[in-house]
């Protein structure tokens, strides 16, 4: 069940207006609540916004990569407090990619929107924009917004052969 997740999710950023379920919204989160964390400190939190005008604000946080956001119906905003833990980027991310097997497995399509490192303009951080918007504490860094909804567009599997198995080695790292 896990390897058909893995084998058939893609990022989907075309989504149809359809609203989540408040079921589906509560799954998603205890599937990222149940993330793995180092040392167990779950340096994580969420801010689940339904709101469009919001979602729509929200797409803007950069100058590329995020507008697809305004049409989705949820949004999830990945944070984590890095004075809890120093691998809070890990554990942000670990949570993240939970969240879209969570989705891929109750019929819903998602897309990563990175955050931090990012620029939403000349002068101010991605961060820093999703930060005052949504009124996150200073004590907290954004790691990521996954987009949520029911696809609107099918993208079938990568196949196999597309994967790039030249880059595994095994027991050293030479090419042969």
């Amino acid at each position: 069940m896990f390897l058909s997740l893995v084998q058939k999710r893609r990022s989907i950023r075309s989504y149809e207006e359809k609203p989540i379920t408040s079921e589906k919204i509560d799954l998603l989160i205890e599937s990222a609540l149940r993330a793995p964390s180092s040392r167990g400190f779950n340096p994580w939190e969420f801010v689940v916004v339904t709101d469009k005008g919001l979602l729509d604000k929200l797409s803007k946080a950069k100058p590329h990569g995020a507008s697809f956001l305004r049409h989705a119906p949820l949004g999830i905003v990945v944070c984590a407090d890095p004075e809890k833990c120093d691998v809070w980027v890990e554990d942000a991310s670990i949570a993240s990619i939970f969240i879209h097997l969570a989705a891929e497995s109750i019929g819903l399509g998602s897309c990563w929107i990175q955050i931090r490192k990012r620029m939403h303009d000349q002068t101010q951080t991605a961060q820093e924009y999703v930060r005052s918007l949504l009124k996150i504490p200073e004590k907290l860094n954004v790691e990521s917004i996954i987009a949520i909804g029911y696809p609107a567009e099918n993208k079938p599997p990568h196949g196999k052969e597309s994967l790039q198995y030249e880059k595994v080695f095994y027991d050293r790292y030479e090419k042969n």
